[in-house]
């Protein structure tokens, strides 16, 4: 579940504003600490093999002018939670930009609303899902799981997630629902839309008994929150299935690891899964097709090797083999050998121990 109730997200926004009234009544301007998001106080954490705040505090001081906009936009964030918990709705975040202007209050643009929501979530400690705050869908998920809702009209009922043929868009119903049953044996995270859907249709989620989730590239906090709920609900592995370049990879690797911009939430890492491909081994293995890797391609190759989350010999050894290749490949480069060799010959490879293949033979 999530980390809170609506009940207890409620009341820390009212504890929230208790301390600015307070601070009002007392004749005093009203301040707001919170924990520094910048990079300078972004740490790894070894033990838990993601990035986390540190110490470094920051004070919102609204006697300052130059803390007046964001101080008053937070507020008014705060506000606009309160409202959306109080009547069990949602917003997106995009929603919430544009409904600012209807209530006077001005964003320079979306990326600016989304950093004083990342504000409001160190303020008061908790998820923007825990405030009925989401991003916009573009992931989906597919696969023998029941979840039962807990929104609002929904309690209690039950949905299959084989269901829908084109699986079901994780948003903030699916997010908040509880996993209930499955027959499913792991999770197999998938980067693109086209192969989440080839799957599906080949029935490959039924071979390997797996959940299907489309990431849609990088994919949403929402996303990343429910497949580690799954997993550690439903005792599921999970691996990711990303194209073969640098990308591709730290798609993987904020799954498994985190990222720089979530490192003050917890709950949205899998540290146990596993990136399966496209490796740069993959590419020779199989003689894919490739394209040249651009010069910010192998600009990103440095910095992932600088980056702490890859300071393991696995994740090394593929930075310098990809370096060594320089070229790159997609997921749908396995069908220059015939359009179900992905489900066939590849993944069974990669997912299954040699005493399951029996489970992948066409059907």
């Amino acid at each position: 579940m999530l980390v809170s109730s609506a009940g207890d997200s409620l009341q820390r926004l009212q504890e929230l504003g208790e301390l600015v009234i307070s601070a009002i009544k007392r004749g005093e301007f009203p301040k707001l600490e919170m924990p520094d998001r910048s990079t300078n106080n972004i740490v790894f954490n070894k033990e838990k093999n993601q990035f986390v705040l540190g110490p470094s505090q920051i004070c919102r001081d609204s006697s300052n002018t130059r803390h007046v906009r964001s101080f008053s936009q937070l507020l008014w964030v705060a506000s606009f939670a309160k409202t959306l918990l109080e009547s069990g709705r949602t917003s997106s975040l995009r929603d919430l930009y544009y409904s600012s202007e209807a209530y006077g209050v001005h964003f320079k643009d979306q990326a600016e609303s989304d950093r004083v929501v990342s504000d409001l979530e160190c303020v008061v400690g908790l998820a923007r899902e825990d405030l009925g705050i989401f991003p916009e869908e573009r992931s989906s998920i597919f696969g023998q799981v029941t979840m039962r809702y807990s929104v609002a009209g929904y309690e209690g009922r039950e949905i299959d997630l084989t269901m829908s043929p084109d699986g079901f868009p994780i948003g903030p119903a699916l997010v908040t629902a509880e996993p209930v049953a499955t027959d499913a044996e792991l999770i197999l995270a998938v980067e693109s839309g086209g192969m989440f859907s080839r799957l599906i249709e080949t029935g490959a989620w039924r071979r390997f008994g797996a959940v299907l989730v489309q990431l849609g590239g990088q994919p949403p906090r929402s996303t990343r929150r429910l497949v580690r709920r799954l997993h550690e609900a439903l005792n599921l592995p999970v691996y990711i299935f990303t194209d073969g370049d640098p990308w591709g990879m730290h798609i993987a690797q904020v799954m498994i690891s985190g990222s720089a911009n979530a490192a003050h939430v917890d709950g949205l890492t899998v540290p146990t899964a596993k990136w399966i491909g496209v490796t740069p081994a993959d590419i020779r293995k199989y003689s894919l097709p490739t394209e040249p890797m651009s010069d910010a391609d192998l600009k990103r190759l440095d910095e992932l090797a600088r980056d702490p989350r890859y300071a393991n010999p696995e994740s090394q050894r593929h930075i310098s083999e990809f370096r060594e290749l320089r070229r790159k490949a997609e997921q749908q480069a396995f069908s220059r050998f015939g359009i179900d060799f992905v489900v066939e010959e590849y993944l069974p490879d990669k997912i299954l121990d040699p005493s399951d293949a029996k489970r992948v033979t066409k059907q």
